[in-house]
């Protein structure tokens, strides 16, 4: 009997430890802002963070230099942390962060589906982490695949403005 009150302890610490899906939505929520930084040629990125929708939405607006603007919408799915990317490639994938990761500092999501994609190999996004590793600085990494190829986009950001005053 005291083994098996010591087993459902440890699981019950366990669970309360694992960083829920709302959680790391608060973390994304927690960058309300704009962002400047450089991608992985080292030219210029400038995002921004806008907590909408009375804090059920973040949006991302990407602008990276000499490239179309991208819209990235978070949302949450019941118990799933969800995105819906709207790409200059004029496809919207939606991808969901993984419900467990190693490490609370990254989100790592993985391609569900995607709207407007004409054939299998036109490029799309399929990848996305977001890499915190302080409340000063950001990474993102994605992955583009195009005709069954990856590439790999990198952003390292860092605050220009920061706005804590948006729906929390």
């Amino acid at each position: 009997m005291m083994v098996l009150l010591l087993v459902i302890l440890i699981c019950t610490i366990n669970i309360e430890a694992a960083e829920t899906a709302e959680d790391k939505f608060e973390k994304i929520k927690s960058l309300a802002g704009v962002w400047q930084g450089i991608n992985l040629e080292g030219r210029p990125v400038l995002a921004s963070y806008e907590v909408v929708s009375n804090g059920s939405a973040v949006m991302e607006r990407l602008e990276p230099a000499g490239e179309p603007t991208m819209i990235t919408m978070y949302h949450m799915d019941d118990q799933y942390l969800m995105m819906t990317h709207y790409c200059s490639a004029k496809n919207q994938p939606r991808i969901s962060a993984a419900s467990e990761t190693e490490n609370e500092n990254i989100i790592h999501f993985s391609f569900l589906d995607i709207t407007n994609l004409a054939k299998s190999t036109d490029g799309h996004m399929n990848m996305l982490e977001l890499i915190f590793k302080d409340e000063n600085h950001l990474s993102s990494r994605c992955t583009y695949v195009e005709n069954n190829k990856e590439r790999i986009g990198t952003f390292k950001l860092e605050p220009l403005s920061k706005n804590h005053n948006l729906y929390r």
